[in-house]
């Protein structure tokens, strides 16, 4: 049970059965099969108006009736500015948490088609899975639908022009009267699976299409978590936000349709720009990480984006993000390139039985993805554990500890794989736990030392 679900009952607006096998939402007395993974998405997306959005219960509907032409459809949620339900303001439609692709673009028409025949002005599109999220500003008057960061909170007209600040809102948080939290929200941790979700669907959303192949997308999204993943190590100021998401572009009054077509291309275009500007940010510090460009065109990074913009990759759980990649990347991997991979449990043997320490020199010269590098660095790390037990409370030690592991990461640990593109993935691999990836190069592991040094550039890093 989510912390939203619970803060829901605790406050009278939902009810859950002793199985939960039902719910009940109070306001209108509906009770729904929450065994249904939509009707779980469903639940979020109603609490987050009334709790997060803070919109009257009393001016929220759901499973609304429509009429489209001689057939009646039903709308998930329809927010209305009055209580009397006069004045239609948001619809929200909702999909479950593993929809494609296609069917989160049908899902948008789905829900325009809806605001469109519903009487009065309806202003605003939210379309979510509870892992990507699409909202739009709409006219009647109009076929083009402007993408916006945002919904607005309930007695904001103002569109916003971003929604991820850092400071900003966290997920459950009550928004008291910081106006920086009034507005914007900050990067959500989130668990495992839902982080392995993102990465597949994100990864699906690129090649499914066929422009690419599920090689080239596996390569083209680890560039896009390698932007994500500077983005949030950059330094920042309360209420700056953050680059890698979608920004809008204000709208002119009496905008011709043309002109509505231009802004929605420069919100893909400038969103391009950004993460084109991040990623070579990135190369000059890591030039090893990735040695060509973004290949993927505006509209496919604006999709990623999508998926992985209000996550927080670097204070997520550092076991959760890596156990995330490696699940989304040996589900990948296993299809064409399995001989790479050792089962998990044999390296585990393998690094436990050796006298690791964060003063040895560990090589593998054949290092597939990182596991046997990834496993000894998590052994230094417990042995960091040993040595300042108190670190998360004594800033001294939280030093030291960082400084015990990230050393042996920084200069003990070194790995070289024939491979380039599985070098890559090696080296994403141990940005997303958290550094040592610049010890990772891609060559022949029994050329001499001399001649790695020489073929790769990788000058005094492999000096034992």
């Amino acid at each position: 049970m989510t912390e939203l679900i619970k803060s829901g009952i605790e406050k009278g607006l939902i009810a859950l059965d002793a199985e939960e096998k039902y719910i009940t939402y109070l306001h209108q007395n509906k009770k729904r099969n929450y065994s249904n993974p939509e009707e779980k998405v469903q639940a979020e997306a109603f609490l987050k108006l009334v709790l997060t959005y803070e919109y009257p219960v009393e001016n929220i509907v759901q499973f609304v009736p429509i009429t489209m032409g001689s057939s009646k459809k039903e709308a998930d949620i329809v927010v209305y500015n009055d209580a009397e339900h006069m004045q239609p303001h948001i619809v929200v439609e909702c999909k479950h948490k593993d929809v494609s692709e296609q069917e989160f673009n049908q899902a948008i028409e789905q829900a325009s088609s809806y605001a469109y025949a519903l009487s009065g002005t309806i202003k605003f599109l939210w379309v979510t899975s509870g892992t990507r999220d699409e909202s739009f500003l709409i006219d009647k008057d109009s076929s083009v639908k402007q993408t916006i960061p945002d919904i607005p909170r309930y007695g904001i007209e103002k569109i916003q022009k971003y929604k991820y600040v850092k400071g900003g809102l966290r997920q459950g948080e009550e928004a008291g009267s910081d106006e920086i939290k009034q507005s914007f929200f900050e990067l959500e941790m989130i668990d495992e699976d839902e982080l392995t979700r993102r990465f597949k669907q994100a990864h699906n959303a690129l090649w499914a299409g066929g422009e690419l192949n599920p090689s080239e997308a596996f390569d083209e999204l680890d560039k896009l978590i390698f932007c994500k993943i500077w983005d949030e190590r950059k330094p920042r100021k309360k209420g700056q936000p953050y680059d890698f998401q979608i920004f809008s572009e204000p709208i002119p009054k009496n905008a011709s349709e043309d002109e509505k077509k231009e802004i929605e291309e420069k919100i893909e275009k400038e969103l391009y720009k950004r993460v084109l500007a991040l990623y070579n940010e990135g190369k000059k510090k890591d030039p090893e990480v990735f040695k060509d460009g973004i290949r993927l065109n505006a509209k496919k990074v604006k999709t990623v984006v999508g998926y992985l913009e209000a996550v927080n990759l670097s204070e997520t759980d550092l076991d959760s993000k890596g156990k995330a990649f490696e699940t989304f990347m040996g589900s990948y991997f296993r299809g064409d390139f399995g001989q790479f991979f050792t089962p998990r449990n044999i390296v585990k043997f393998i690094v436990n039985v050796l006298p690791i320490t964060h003063e040895s020199k560990v090589l593998d010269t054949s290092c597939g993805s990182g596991g046997f590098l990834l496993y000894a660095l998590d052994k230094v790390r417990k042995e960091a554990d040993e040595f300042y037990p108190d670190y998360e409370i004594n800033p001294r030690q939280n030093t030291d500890h960082f400084r015990h592991w990230h050393d042996f990461a920084e200069k003990q640990l070194f790995g070289i794989e024939i491979n380039e593109q599985i070098a890559r993935t090696a080296k994403m691999n141990m940005i997303i736990h958290d550094d040592g990836h610049t010890n990772v190069i891609a060559s022949d592991g029994l050329l001499s030392s001399d001649t790695i040094i020489e073929k790769t550039g990788n000058k005094g890093r492999l000096v034992w």
